[in-house]
């Protein structure tokens, strides 16, 4: 079975078209989503149903947490929380916000444990950006490989037997059975890498083969869109140069 894993999405409906499109392409059994459909960008509601009618599992991102209200928003940086109440402003008289409210933490398929941003307290949203951190979520549990987004950084941390965390940029790769892995699938809306293509990751559950792919998209469509809202300037010019 081949899983595609995309992460991070946020309101950007052009990224995530270009993505199911690809996707077809590589005959993916089943796709999954691994949070943060929603903020930032301007199209949350299509992305909602886009995703919710494509993946079998979506996750509970941060950014949902917080539409929900569930979030603290003075713990957010002001981009966030602009992002966040304008986005909860467009979802208020429809469907979503029941449906949001349903989003699990975590899922479990094959090998595979399934988080947005760490397995250690999936809820308190913490970011794996070094290998310290990595193996402080290493100690949380016991899975083989656990794939997360959230940082939007695609990367590659792995736990040998003698106990030596490792960070490598993501790319295509076999897991070493004596190891084990936490995998930042990157993002699909936002990437941060200094790629604007978006990203995400097909796991074969066969050979477990790992496949990071980047897929180009015409990010001055989402960034015009954006515009004709007021979103803030940052927001709309980090689309062209991935950061």
């Amino acid at each position: 079975m081949r899983l595609a894993l995309l992460s991070d999405i946020h309101g950007n409906l052009e990224a995530l078209t270009a993505v199911l499109r690809d996707i077809e392409t590589r005959q993916a059994d089943q796709l999954i989503c691994l949070g943060d459909v929603v903020g930032y960008g301007c199209d949350p509601a299509a992305c909602l149903e886009l995703v919710t009618t494509h993946c079998t599992v979506t996750l509970m991102g941060n950014h949902e947490h917080a539409v929900l209200g569930h979030l603290d928003e003075h713990s957010l940086n002001d981009l966030a929380r602009t992002s966040i109440q304008w986005t909860r402003d467009q979802l208020k008289d429809g469907p979503w916000l029941k449906k949001m409210a349903l989003f699990p933490l975590e899922h479990r398929v094959d090998s595979l444990h399934l988080v947005h941003a760490s397995p250690d307290q999936p809820g308190e949203w913490q970011y794996i950006l070094t290998p310290a951190a990595a193996k402080r979520s290493f100690a949380s549990g016991e899975a083989w490989i656990t794939c997360f987004g959230h940082t939007h950084l695609p990367t590659i941390f792995s736990l040998s037997e003698d106990g030596l965390c490792r960070s490598r940029f993501g790319h295509d790769f076999q897991p070493l059975r004596e190891n084990r892995y936490l995998v930042n699938v990157g993002s699909v809306g936002q990437p941060r890498d200094d790629d604007p293509r978006s990203c995400y990751v097909i796991y074969d559950t066969a050979t477990a083969d790992m496949y990071f792919h980047r897929v180009p998209y015409d990010y001055t469509q989402t960034q015009h869109k954006m515009a004709a809202v007021n979103a803030p300037s940052m927001l709309i010019e980090r689309l062209a140069v991935g950061r």
